[in-house]
């Protein structure tokens, strides 16, 4: 097995009195990186940050940052000077910038072959279809046009346009039901995937984490409820889910993390359609929306899951501690005080885990979760939306 990053190979990676250990270089200042540099802490893990302004999520808390621009390839390379491994909290680096850090001898993880299939939706639907992986009907289109060609070729509109870069949160997506509607979509100037639109139960996701040498695990299948394009509230385990359907996504993901060779957490969002199959919707090579509930509801998280595997340690156990947790999101609306709140959420329910930014409060902005379990799935589901929704400010009582 191959030895894992470190200890002290970075020229950052020491402590007072001689006791070494790795220094993970985290792109991205947002709350993954800080979150992930939490899991890092109690294994005595150093992070170095690469973040856009000292007021990011991660920023705040972690002891090492460089304030800088990713897209810059002479600041990433000055950046990862003193790291042993670089990792991502998103998919946006330049997928050259990072063969430029591999051929100078930074490990890279997941590298740019993997990471290029969360980058560009062309690439990942290619290779998904060479692996055999299902997926909606899809090609890339040139224009409105060509739009509607894709249409009639199926069942007609509506489908679905996607940007192949840069789109997340429902950003970058477009439901178009004319010829009319596609427009807006070509307007950036970059190529546009066209999908049919697919008739769905729900969607659901499967999270795993791999290693360099190859070790692999995997997180039960969660529900994920979206509202308007945006991750709502996550279900661990996914409810009324067949044991045969959540062994498919299980095994799928991990087909796709093995094919692609990702190094760390890999999300699989999929659809479970109405005729009772699975669909690849997107990929994330990062931690996700979708793994927070581990935090408080599986013996090892996605966060120390994805530090070990980028570290190339052996991983930790996935299992969920609790039948049920819920995670939901805390969004911003009009009360921007949330600390406010907590003396009711945390009287009301003692056991209830928030987990808080670092953000600004603004309307519809991720500023945390919360994450609730136990063994009745009704009233782990109310107190986690309850809790949300009053940090939020749309319950009062």
């Amino acid at each position: 097995m191959p030895a894992a990053a470190g200890p002290g190979t970075g020229s950052g990676g020491g402590y007072p009195g001689g006791v070494t250990f790795p220094v993970v270089g985290m792109v991205g200042g947002g709350q993954l990186a800080r979150m992930t540099h939490e899991a890092g802490i109690p294994l005595g893990i150093r992070f170095k940050l690469l973040s856009d302004t000292p007021q990011d999520s991660a920023a705040q808390v972690v002891s090492d940052v460089v304030i800088g621009d990713y897209r810059d390839l002479e600041t990433l390379r000055a950046f990862a000077r003193g790291c042993d491994v670089i990792t991502f909290d998103h998919e946006h680096v330049p997928t050259e910038h990072l063969r430029a850090l591999e051929a100078d001898g930074i490990p890279v993880r997941p590298g740019p072959d993997a990471l290029v299939h969360a980058q560009d939706k062309g690439v990942m639907r290619a290779r998904l279809d060479e692996i055999g992986a299902p997926s909606p009907r899809h090609r890339i289109v040139s224009d409105p046009d060509d739009v509607a060609a894709f249409a009639a070729e199926g069942d007609g509109f509506p489908v679905i346009l996607k940007t192949v870069r840069g789109g997340y949160d429902g950003k970058g997506v477009w439901f178009v039901r004319s010829v009319e509607d596609a427009a807006a979509p070509f307007l950036a100037g970059v190529p546009v995937l066209a999908e049919e639109k697919v008739d769905y139960v729900r969607e659901l996701a499967a999270n795993i984490v791999r290693s360099p040498h190859g070790q692999a695990v995997a997180y039960p299948v969660v529900e994920s409820v979206q509202v308007d394009g945006v991750c709502d509230t996550v279900i661990a385990p996914a409810p009324h889910l067949s044991e045969e359907l959540a062994g498919e996504a299980q095994a799928l993901a991990l087909k796709i993390a093995a094919e692609l060779g990702v190094t760390g957490h890999l999300a699989v969002e999929l659809f479970e359609t109405t005729d009772g199959r699975i669909l690849v919707n997107e990929l994330a090579m990062r931690p996700h929306n979708s793994g927070h509930w581990t935090q408080d509801g599986a013996v090892t998280s996605q966060f120390a899951n994805h530090v070990r595997a980028v570290l190339d340690l052996p991983l930790g156990d996935p299992r969920p501690r609790a039948p049920w947790t819920v995670m939901a999101n805390v969004l911003g609306g009009d009360y921007p005080d949330m600390y406010q709140a907590y003396l009711h959420c945390m009287a009301r329910d003692p056991q209830l885990k928030i987990h808080m930014y670092g953000k600004d409060v603004k309307p519809g902005r991720k500023v945390g979760h919360v994450n609730t379990f136990g063994d009745d799935l009704e009233d782990v589901l109310e107190r986690a939306r309850h809790a949300a929704g009053y940090l939020r400010g749309t319950i009062t009582e």
